[in-house]
């Protein structure tokens, strides 16, 4: 079912509310593929009804090309899902129901989480996230929301977000979907070639690595292996690679007890800018 305007949507939400049951939501801007796929199967496994919705959102985007390439085709994912599970509830408003005649981001105070890693390079970046959720989540009402441990950051962001505007919904991550090869599933895998996928690998080589390393090197031999892999792959740019304390995503050069830590990292292979994460001690 494709659901276009927040109104019908709501209408037939309060039929499915007033049976009992629980509706989870899972936020998308498209491009679906097999990592939605393990997030909605996921959702359905705590919710009776999953939406699922479709929007690329305008205020997220600090690079205005970034923003135009973004693939769109509405009709492929419908029927994406429609293959894998036909009940799912596909939600694809207007920029019109979701920021009304005011299309631009508010500011939210997400402390120390985006100082550093995406909320450094993509100023402004998560009050966009921030925005967005905000209103999808008064337009659905969900009991549940459900994101993708890829995006790790943003998940810590969008719990901090619920408390900041008391919003009854229960936030829930959800493990990162990857290809045979440990490639986190993306949207922007799209537009790699078979070439650039198979040294898109690197990355994930790159966590596994500082893992492994993890228990007995310092975090700063850690950073310098990780740099010189990049280095000697030249297709890549490594933009950042940073170890963090989970509790508040600050990157951090000593290690402490009872701490659990996670390495982000970002790096351009060509145009296609791609991020990932990984827990180190845990």
């Amino acid at each position: 079912m494709v659901i276009n305007s927040k109104t019908s949507l709501q209408e037939v939400l309060e039929i499915i509310k007033k049976e009992g049951k629980t509706v989870g939501l899972v936020p998308t801007m498209g491009a679906l593929h097999d990592g939605h796929l393990s997030l909605i199967n996921f959702a359905y496994s705590y919710c009776d009804t999953v939406v699922v919705s479709i929007f690329v959102n305008p205020t997220q985007f600090n690079n205005a090309s970034d923003l135009e390439k973004y693939p769109r085709n509405v009709n492929n994912d419908a029927g994406f899902l429609k293959q894998h599970n036909s009940k799912t509830i596909i939600f694809t408003p207007d920029v019109s129901d979701i920021y009304n005649d005011k299309v631009e981001a508010e500011s939210f105070d997400f402390g120390s989480y985006v100082d550093f890693m995406e909320g450094e390079f993509r100023v402004g970046h998560f009050d966009g996230v921030g925005s967005v959720l905000k209103r999808l989540f008064d337009i659905v009402k969900p009991d549940k929301a459900f994101f993708g441990e890829k995006d790790f950051q943003q998940l810590m962001v969008v719990k901090k977000l619920v408390k900041i505007t008391d919003q009854d919904v229960e936030i829930i991550g959800c493990p990162t979907s990857r290809n045979e090869f440990g490639l986190a599933q993306s949207s922007r895998n799209f537009r790699l070639t078979d070439s650039e996928l198979k040294v898109a690998e690197l990355i994930y080589k790159a966590l596994s690595k500082a893992k492994k390393m993890f228990d007995n090197n310092s975090i700063k031999e850690i950073e310098n292996e990780i740099v010189n892999m990049f280095k000697d792959e030249p297709a890549f740019e490594l933009e950042y690679f940073s170890i963090v304390k989970e509790n508040d995503l600050i990157p951090t050069k000593i290690k402490e007890p009872k701490q659990n830590y996670r390495a982000f990292i970002a790096a351009f292979l060509g145009e296609v800018r791609l991020i990932d994460n990984m827990a180190l001690n845990y």
